[in-house]
Formats: C-alpha cells, structure tokens, sequence
C-alpha cells in the first residue's frame, strides 16, 4: 500500500489514498503486527490486542457536588 498525503479542507485532515503499512513486533507479546507508522527506535509499538491494555482510560466529567 503506498501513503498518498492528506488533504486539508473545512471538515479537516482526508486522507487521498490507501495508508501504507510497516510490519513491527510488539514490545509486550513479541507478535508480529502492522502499523500505520514508520516505528522508530525508542518508542515501544504495541499489536492491537496489547494496545487497548496501554490506551489511557476516558476522561468523564466531573459531577459538581454544589
């Protein structure tokens, strides 16, 4: 697949064309996964099983107690 850029216009960033994808290992399982970005050294790369395990919970608003 081969990454074509993005296109800005009023309703934000779009996407042209298919995204490329680059196979990596994931820190946590060591299986083999593919990522839409070009995994760097440093910077751990989860599959998407050990992903939702590292995804920082949802905000939910505060209840005002006054």
């Amino acid at each position: 697949m081969a990454y074509e850029g993005r296109r800005h216009d009023n309703r934000g960033p779009q996407r042209d064309g298919p995204r490329e994808f680059f196979k990596a290992t994931c820190v946590d399982c060591g299986g083999e996964c593919e990522v839409p970005f070009k995994p760097t050294q440093g910077r751990p790369v989860y599959c998407q099983k050990c992903y939702k395990g590292h995804k920082p919970e949802e905000r939910r608003p505060r209840k005002h107690l006054f």
